[in-house]
């Protein structure tokens, strides 16, 4: 088989050995096995973006969103494996590009996302530092991790999905702990990993495995010699390019359908920037406005400059401007959506020409910028993302219709957690807190001891006094993570008194 010939260096291990299974490939047991957990069929009940709430089949969830970027990971690792002599050479140096394994990591991305979205990965990770006192709190990313090497299970392990080492390391889109980028270890952003962030006085805010887990990290990156630290291999990166891909256009389509995207916000601002980007250029930083239109747009402009000088280009910025004000402002958007036949395939003849036109622009490189990955965008078609997820963030994300909803979700994160932790101190309640809760508070203490038994500096000063504290509130938020939405909210209105369907809501605790 073709494939065969790839991760000869151990990517097809597993930390349990299993009977082969005639006729069977190991990616794809792994790939059926995400898509039979538990945790995958929840991501249909998990916001994406926006809210599905109200606006039918029309707004994507983490679920169809898993799919889509499956979908097109799986189209980008097939021309990589049909393309010229040297691409396919460096690919396979690289540790090959399997298209069963990059469909597996696409499927598996977002399968550490808490309900609500960003906002609540951001709020989880927020309270569980400074009210749990877990120092590397909680990222999504990890929680992925996580949940395939620890929190799920399988016939072979109680423990984990017993993935192929393969299939593990393509979900590591952060191949680094927290703590790894503290203090002055660089002196900007655009010297770090993309998603480091740009304050990393308390660590890096984005990364792929917390503390219980580093150590199997590092065991299944040691599979890719070619790949240096800090880098994904070469199935993660095609991944992340999908993810991105997906994000920024298949996400326009919700906005459009559900008449949240409107043509008069957009043009304006794209239009404005274009006809007076000489003069944004001129001011200085403090003077932009983004009330006014084209600001919002020349701080993106100067932000990709700081951050990316690497790929950053004035002139392809603007020519990206261009091409996303002729097919999207002036194209899709000039006509309201109305749900008739000629809508839809308006839309949809909009989203195969970018999807086929961002995938065609594929660059394998041997030896990437450390912002960068060894599968990346060509320029021109990195700059189209930007602008296009510049639409999203300017007139989607920041909407205060949205900004108040968002607000009651992230109370609702805090409520869970302060009300959760607070019932595992209460001696008088231990025979009633939910089975599931109290099994996993008893998984993840068993984690920090066997972690401090062979590491005790991993756990700081605290030592060994800590442990039970780390794994009660590791267990809080594992159990809060895998709530849906809905579920966040009906155990929350359990957990403060307003339920009025005690019985029915706490069904599945």
């Amino acid at each position: 088989m073709e494939r065969q010939r790839y991760h000869t260096t151990g990517g097809r291990d597993r930390n349990v050995a299993e009977e082969a299974r005639p006729g069977e490939d190991e990616f794809r047991v792994d790939i059926e096995r995400i898509r039979f957990s538990p945790f995958f069929s929840r991501l249909a009940s998990v916001t994406q973006v926006i809210p599905q709430a109200g606006s039918g089949t029309v707004i994507h969830n983490r679920l169809t969103h898993s799919l889509k970027v499956s979908a097109v990971a799986r189209s980008i690792a097939i021309t990589l494996n049909n393309a010229d002599d040297g691409t396919r050479e460096a690919v396979s140096r690289l540790g090959g590009c399997d298209p069963v394994v990059v469909q597996a990591a696409a499927a598996a991305h977002d399968l550490g996302h808490p309900p609500f979205g960003h906002l609540g990965e951001k709020e989880l990770d927020r309270v569980s530092r400074q009210v749990l006192r877990l120092e590397d709190g909680f990222e999504g990313n990890a929680q992925t991790f996580r949940i395939l090497t620890a929190l799920d299970s399988c016939e072979a392990t109680a423990r984990g999905l017993n993935l192929t080492r393969a299939i593990r390391a393509a979900v590591l889109k952060y191949p680094w702990e927290r703590g790894e980028w503290t203090g002055d270890r660089a002196s900007s952003a655009a010297r770090m990993p993309r998603g480091v962030g740009d304050d990393v006085s308390e660590g890096a805010m984005k990364f792929s495995a917390y503390a219980t887990e580093v150590e199997e990290m590092a065991d299944v990156l040691s599979a890719f010699p070619a790949i240096g630290k800090y880098q994904q291999t070469l199935e993660c990166a095609v991944m992340d390019v999908a993810d991105d891909i997906a994000y920024a256009v298949h996400d326009l389509d919700d906005f459009y359908r559900s008449n949240v995207l409107q043509y008069t916000a957009v043009s304006a601002e794209l239009g404005r920037w274009l006809r007076d980007h000489r003069e944004l250029a001129a001011l200085d930083s403090a003077e932009l406005d983004r009330r006014r239109p084209g600001h919002a747009l020349e701080a993106i402009r100067r932000h990709i400059g700081e951050k990316d000088p690497w790929i950053a280009s004035e002139e392809a910025f603007r020519e990206s401007v261009e091409r996303v004000n002729r097919d999207l402002v002036e194209g899709l958007l000039g006509v309201p959506y109305d749900g008739g036949l000629e809508a839809d395939r308006a839309v949809t003849g909009f989203t195969r020409r970018w999807i086929d036109r961002l995938q065609a622009s594929i660059v394998v490189d041997p030896d990437p910028h450390i912002r960068s990955g060894h599968v990346r965008l060509s320029q021109e078609a990195w700059h189209d993302v930007v602008v296009l997820k510049f639409v999203h963030s300017r007139f989607v994300l920041e909407r205060s219709d949205l900004a108040v909803y968002q607000r009651g979700q992230t109370r609702i994160i805090a409520s869970l957690v302060e009300g959760f932790h607070e019932w595992l101190l209460d001696p008088d309640e231990a025979t009633r807190i939910p089975r599931r809760l109290v099994d996993s508070v008893e998984a993840a203490t068993q984690e920090y001891s066997d972690l401090y038994a062979r590491n005790p500096a991993a756990l700081g000063e605290e030592g060994a006094a800590g442990i039970v504290r780390r794994g009660r509130a590791r267990a809080v938020v594992d159990y809060i993570a895998s709530f849906t939405d809905a579920q966040a909210m009906s155990v929350n209105a359990l957990i403060t008194g307003a339920s009025e369907e005690p019985w029915e809501a706490g069904r599945g605790l």
